[in-house]
């Protein structure tokens, strides 16, 4: 296997186990609320507990990725799993656990902002395809947790087990990183090779026609890294809900919903991953994908068909899911000298989505019903619109795509 393969695999392999662990709380709160002499809305926060730490990290971890290397970062994000892994089932108090899930929230921030510039780095011909892949790959994690969960408890075993193998998994695939030699991070793409007697070195520049700014381009793609989470988080905490108490659906097809809505989103995954940079780039996707949520979204205020609905979860599965990375991507392309840096602010942009969306969608819900929630989503999915649209034009000017060679900017 060669070294860029060894690379994406062991990156691909985190976020297999990244998947799990985002479920890992919620799926043992029966066993943690009595470990730690709790109850479930404690344990709820000890979930919250590790989009904290997210933030926490966000404000050094880009930076340290882009000046320390990204190998060093993504092996100090496996050491921090380890530890959160092996800590949690013998945490003896409540406080204990809460810190050690703040610990595995910076390790979040820390695998994010090194894995999405070394993808790029590593993949650059294919940089869109192989940062979308993260989204199917943590689905994967989501799929097999239950699966190991299950095996464990109908043999009345230590629920901990769970925990200890995807900690053993983490620590080999740490080493395994040690082995691995990574590019150079950030460096820029590169002119045909000029050479003089006095600098045989190339001369690297940016292909730009104008300097991208942060102010204008920046904040934009942040924005879109925003309404990716609301679009594809709304969905999924409210859709059972409103398949109930409006449509008047059974518990069981409701949650099937959620079921047929994460098979569209692995589905279409798969599609980017194979179509991207091939046949369109990733700011397409991110205009013609919320396009098609508004239309599914519409549609779902005005029809009780059980068969339809079905239809339209998968649609909006497809429709959702795997922006926020190509979000990613695009912050990378338009700051490709601070890749770390730059795409933590993205991440930053999604873990605030993840705590103020809930907050607000709850509010809504309570008020003035559930329905109203998809009114508020679809204005979100228009706001990513105008957003891609925006983004789109800028893409353009920035990179003049309509010469085949674009103008050079030197960068100072």
């Amino acid at each position: 296997m060669s070294n860029q393969l060894r690379i994406g695999s062991s990156i691909y392999i985190n976020y297999i186990l990244l998947g799990m662990i985002n479920l890992i709380i919620a799926l043992h709160m029966g066993f943690l609320t009595e470990q730690l002499n709790t109850d479930a809305a404690a344990i709820s926060a000890l979930i919250s507990a590790i989009g904290i730490g997210k933030l926490i990290a966000l404000s050094f971890a880009g930076k340290l990725s882009d000046n320390l290397g990204r190998r060093p970062m993504l092996i100090t994000a496996c050491f921090l799993y380890v530890v959160f892994l092996v800590a949690i089932p013998f945490a003896p108090t409540y406080t204990i656990a809460f810190m050690f899930a703040l610990l595995a929230g910076m390790g979040n921030s820390i695998l994010d902002t090194s894995s999405y510039p070394a993808l790029i780095e590593v993949f650059r011909k294919r940089s869109s395809s192989a940062t979308v892949l993260v989204k199917a790959f943590m689905s994967v994690g989501s799929t097999i947790l239950p699966l190991m969960i299950t095996f464990f408890m109908a043999r009345d075993m230590f629920y901990g087990y769970t925990f200890f193998i995807m900690a053993g998994i983490f620590l080999i695939n740490a080493l395994h990183l040690m082995t691995l030699k990574f590019p150079e991070a950030n460096v820029l793409e590169e002119e045909p090779k000029e050479e003089t007697k006095q600098d045989k070195k190339p001369v690297k520049k940016l292909i730009f026609k104008e300097k991208p700014k942060f102010l204008r381009e920046g904040i934009t793609v942040i924005a879109i890294g925003y309404t990716s989470v609301g679009l594809f988080l709304i969905i999924q905490t409210w859709l059972a809900t409103y398949a109930e108490e409006v449509v008047g659906l059974p518990e069981a097809q409701a949650i099937n919903l959620l079921s047929v809505y994460s098979f569209g989103g692995f589905a279409t995954v798969i599609i980017l991953a194979t179509l991207l940079d091939r046949l369109f780039r990733p700011i397409t996707a991110l205009i013609i994908y919320p396009l098609i949520a508004i239309a599914a979204l519409t549609t779902l205020l005005f029809v009780e068909s059980y068969t339809i609905l079905i239809i339209i979860a998968f649609i909006l599965g497809m429709a959702t899911s795997g922006l926020f990375q190509l979000a990613v991507t695009l912050m990378a392309q338009f700051f490709p000298e601070k890749k770390g840096t730059s795409t933590a602010f993205v991440t930053l942009s999604s873990s605030i989505g993840f705590i103020t969306l809930p907050y607000l969608t709850g509010l809504i819900n309570r008020h003035i019903g559930v329905s109203y929630v998809f009114i508020f989503e679809i204005i979100i999915a228009v706001i990513a619109v105008i957003l891609a649209a925006f983004i789109s034009y800028r893409y353009r000017k920035v990179f003049d795509l309509e010469i085949r060679k674009p103008v050079m900017w030197r960068n100072p």
